[in-house]
């Protein structure tokens, strides 16, 4: 009969098998969602958000520069933030890998980019000439993008007969043409000149380098030659008089306290004052006095040491240490070695970036200019740094996927 099952007949009634829906999609395990890694995705949403909170602080009462509105700054941080998260999912959609066929293209953009700095279009800002305005408030600085192009267009030639299984490891004609590469837009941004940008490039190709297997010789050699440079650039007179200065006041935190060294003594001063538990948010004398200048940008870790004192710090501090040990997690096990060298590029950047923004609040080195990654204001540092994010999702995603 119809649809009996009976011990004898070796009939079985088919099972009842519900449509998947799109819930069921999002939450099976080969969903894009279980594929993320949450943790750095947290890391960096939380450091964002405590960066708007600190930025807020440090520009409610300055109207000279917020145009009356106390919450201008944090909405527009907010903003870069929406547009960055937006950019990271895009990344992410696109995979890191189709990116591997559009970074010729990428490249040239960059590089345009940093040319357009240098013709009628760009502007100076804090003594850098690194930025385009584009009016209404808005401006873009073409440097902060010249760091993914580097890291996607060295990956692209490090790896190509590396995946395709022809060499062990890159060779030395790869790892010429990569520095080639490398080399141009650094030289153009030295021109302007932005020696912070500069510092951070050099030391993601570094990274990229010794993430690529390359020879010792060619680090060792890499080094060797930017010694060289920095030397020729001071003896040829390359770098302005203010970037001058600031290496002389680290060499020498007593030189002119009130003039090239101020920046720096009061940033240790604010630090300093808030103790283990701070002042309190928004109630930052040296803050609210406005004496640390660039406090939204170069110097947004002094708010947080004098209103969230020594424990807040330490709390950006520890979530920059998570999103790097995610990175560095995610390199470890990629699935090739463009996968690999993108993850290190990425490492490098945020790493020194961080380290160096730090360390010049604290006098350990020179002021060079450079914002907190994921804290300071800025569009186009945010929307960099989140690409970055997504770069190193996608590369999570694929290993997953071929896992």
């Amino acid at each position: 009969m119809t649809g009996f099952t009976g011990a004898g007949t070796g009939y079985r009634a088919p099972r009842y098998a519900p449509p998947r829906g799109a819930m069921s999609r999002l939450l099976s395990r080969d969903s894009p969602l279980r594929r993320m890694d949450w943790l750095l995705v947290l890391a960096a949403l939380a450091l964002s958000g405590l960066g708007s909170l600190l930025v807020w602080s440090a520009t409610r009462s300055r109207s000279e520069i917020n145009h009356g509105d106390p919450q201008y700054f944090l909405v527009r941080h907010l903003l870069n933030l929406a547009i960055g998260a937006g950019l990271c999912t895009a990344v992410v959609l696109f995979g890191h890998n189709r990116l591997r066929t559009a970074a010729p293209f990428l490249y040239a953009l960059a590089i345009l980019g940093v040319l357009a700095v240098l013709s009628p279009l760009g502007s100076t800002v804090n003594g850098a000439h690194s930025w385009i305005v584009l009016g209404g408030g808005f401006s873009v600085q073409p440097s902060e993008f010249c760091k993914i192009a580097i890291i996607l267009a060295m990956a692209t030639l490090l790896s190509a007969r590396v995946d395709a299984g022809e060499l062990p490891f890159p060779d030395g004609r790869s790892i010429a043409q990569a520095l080639g590469l490398a080399a141009v837009p650094i030289g153009i941004i030295l021109l302007m000149p932005d020696l912070g940008s500069t510092m951070v490039m050099v030391v993601i190709i570094l990274g990229i380098l010794l993430a690529s297997g390359a020879p010792k010789r060619w680090l060792f050699g890499l080094i060797a030659v930017g010694t060289l440079g920095a030397f020729a650039v001071v003896q040829l007179h390359l770098l302005k008089q203010y970037q001058i200065a600031r290496f002389a006041a680290f060499a020498d935190p007593a030189l002119d306290p009130s003039g090239v060294g101020y920046n720096t003594a009061q940033a240790r001063i604010a630090i300093g004052s808030g103790g283990l538990t701070g002042k309190g948010l928004f109630h930052g004398t040296q803050t609210t006095g406005q004496f640390v200048p660039e406090q939204q940008t170069d110097f947004v870790f002094t708010v947080a040491g004098e209103e969230l004192g020594f424990l807040g710090a330490a709390l950006i501090i520890l979530l920059l240490g998570i999103i790097l040990w995610r990175a560095c997690r995610i390199a470890r096990q990629a699935s090739d070695l463009y996968s690999t060298v993108v993850a290190a590029g990425v490492i490098a950047w945020f790493g020194f970036q961080a380290f160096e923004n730090i360390g010049m609040t604290l006098g350990i080195m020179p002021v060079a200019g450079i914002p907190l990654p994921f804290v300071s204001y800025g569009g186009s540092s945010m929307f960099a740094i989140w690409i970055g994010i997504g770069l190193l999702q996608s590369v999570k995603m694929q290993r997953t996927i071929a896992a």
